[in-house]
């Protein structure tokens, strides 16, 4: 009985002996999951896709480095992130942007905003968010990095991570809230007619 997929260990031992198959193996397990972070950091597809392409070139030339400390997956991802940080430092300013946020109290607890909310709809909000507070959100809210982490792979400051995370999560609350009541009107109209 053939094994359908590799492990990890496996996978990395043809790709480090040049097979073909093995990297494409390994670019099929892991390319979709990478374009979607990819598409967290950066705005358009195309850039995402350039992204993910310079990343597995990384993935390939430094594969020899992997020692297998940890998950295969983690070390791609990782390598992704960077590379979706450098595009980022490429094309747009990761420096504190001083806009007019709401600073009273939002709400914290939106109800039902998960049963109505689709995964696309959070992700074009999470993408529309200034380049600084959409990778100070995305390393330490969703990557689980630490702000002195998320500093220094950006080169800013701890408290500018701690204060773009603060106002990243204040816009993407205004956003909720507004997609939210946008979503029960649309529902509302729905039945009436």
């Amino acid at each position: 009985m053939r094994r359908e997929q590799n492990t990890d260990a496996d996978l990395v031992a043809a790709c480090r002996r040049g097979s073909a198959a093995a990297q494409e193996q390994l670019y099929q397990r892991f390319a979709p999951k990478m374009l979607a972070l990819c598409l967290c950091y950066v705005h358009h597809q195309f850039d995402a896709e350039d992204v993910l392409a310079r990343g597995f070139v990384k993935v390939f030339r430094y594969l020899g480095q992997f020692e297998g400390k940890g998950s295969l997956e983690g070390w791609v991802r990782r390598i992704m992130v960077h590379e979706a940080l450098s595009c980022l430092r490429r094309r747009e300013s990761l420096t504190l942007h001083l806009e007019d946020c709401y600073t009273g109290h939002l709400a914290t607890d939106l109800p039902n905003a998960e049963a109505e909310l689709q995964a696309a709809d959070l992700l074009r909000l999470v993408q529309e968010l200034p380049a600084g507070y959409r990778a100070v959100f995305n390393l330490c809210a969703l990557e689980g990095y630490t702000h002195p982490e998320a500093a220094a792979l950006l080169g800013i400051s701890e408290g500018t991570s701690k204060s773009q995370l603060s106002k990243a999560r204040a816009v993407l609350q205004r956003q909720v809230a507004a997609l939210q009541s946008s979503l029960s009107t649309s529902y509302a109209h729905a039945h009436v007619a």
